[in-house]
């Protein structure tokens, strides 16, 4: 069976972060600008975490295996730095 192949489009618009949560631009960025105000230019700026519901889909496109960390399956902060022995004493 061949290899699939990343989907050219989605590769450039979205990453898939470390706990397998999908990250992509947010919407009403690129024009109508001047009705909006500079709070609201500058907040959407920065990225945005996919709705969960697009994600499978997304995922597929970009060739993440099934087996992948789901968004739900994070770890918590404190197991995460008592595992790796970081003490604040």
């Amino acid at each position: 069976m061949p290899k699939m192949k990343t989907h050219s489009g989605a590769k450039k618009r979205f990453k898939v972060t470390g706990t397998g949560k999908v990250r992509g631009r947010h919407p009403f960025t690129s024009h109508i600008l001047e009705k909006k105000s500079p709070k609201k230019k500058r907040a959407l700026g920065g990225p945005k975490m996919i709705n969960a519901h697009d994600e499978p889909r997304i995922k597929r496109m970009l060739g993440v295996p099934k087996g992948a960390r789901k968004a739900t399956e994070g770890v918590k902060f404190a197991d995460r730095t008592s595992a790796r022995g970081d003490s604040n004493s």
